[in-house]
């Protein structure tokens, strides 16, 4: 009989070589959720009248544009230590990318793109905002394997009283102490997110036309405002601010001042009349 008290043997963050190249969790992680996430904005779009192509042209710009701005992001707020290892910018693969940088690259990129394709942007973000949060939810497992994205130490017996299973207890002994799971709550606060707008985004008169998007916003803003006040891991502005709640607090009142602004135009067409 296995003795579940005792700590056993945390995941291995590479899944498996090809050669010299070794494949991560966290890349197979996050390139699932991009799919899953891809073909759930296909099938909306189609009900949409978006043409399908849309999507897998948006993606092929999406995708880098998004990755790069994510490193940049991390990088610049982890300068004093990438300004003495400058070898290291480009090794994402041990993570190290900050998920509003991938946001702010990924919009930025969508807002040219639609200009150029003359779509409406606001559908786009509409159909594109569930099935994002969803493949952010998937991507916080790409932490829990590369063991980052924690919280404060903590102790077994009060990660136990969570009923939490013991492959993930196990995987929070990092350094010798264990850590409070907070990849797990922002993974589970973005899968209810994207829950919730899949059963309300169709829903008669619920939301106009880009509302889908400012919820999501929202949503997502206040979970990680709260959760990043309990991680010991993040970009730090001084000793004191955290980027990412200060961010989440710009988002939030932004998308709030900006939904209420458009509920005002009595012209916008409701989502489900698109």
């Amino acid at each position: 009989m296995i003795n579940l008290s005792l700590p056993l043997l945390a995941f291995n963050p590479i899944a498996f070589n090809l050669g010299p190249i070794q494949v991560h969790w966290y890349g197979i992680i996050i390139a699932t959720g991009v799919v899953l996430a891809l073909i759930l904005s296909v099938r909306e779009g189609r009900r949409r009248g978006i043409n399908e192509d849309y999507f897998y042209d948006y993606l092929l710009w999406a995708l880098p544009i998004a990755v790069i701005c994510a490193r940049f992001y991390y990088v610049i707020f982890q300068w004093g230590y990438y300004s003495h290892h400058p070898a290291e910018i480009i090794a994402i693969w041990d993570g190290g990318i900050a998920i509003y940088g991938a946001i702010l690259g990924g919009i930025l990129t969508l807002y040219f793109f639609c200009r150029v394709r003359q779509i409406s942007m606001w559908t786009m973000m509409d159909v594109i905002s569930p099935t994002l949060i969803m493949a952010q939810g998937i991507g916080r497992w790409g932490n829990f394997m590369n063991q980052e994205a924690f919280g404060a130490i903590t102790s077994r017996a009060a990660l136990i009283s969570q009923h939490l299973p013991m492959w993930i207890i196990n995987q929070m002994d990092i350094g010798n102490h264990y850590r409070i799971p907070t990849f797990l709550y922002e993974s589970l606060w973005d899968l209810v997110g994207f829950a919730l707008l899949m059963l309300l985004r169709h829903r008669h008169h619920l939301f106009k036309r880009g509302e889908v998007f400012l919820a999501y916003v929202m949503w997502y803003s206040v979970g990680r405002f709260f959760i990043e006040g309990m991680r010991t891991d993040s970009l730090m502005i001084g000793n004191t601010l955290r980027v990412s709640q200060i961010l989440s607090l710009i988002f939030f009142v932004a998308a709030l001042i900006t939904l209420i602004v458009r509920r005002q135009r009595t012209n916008l067409p409701w989502y489900v009349n698109q």
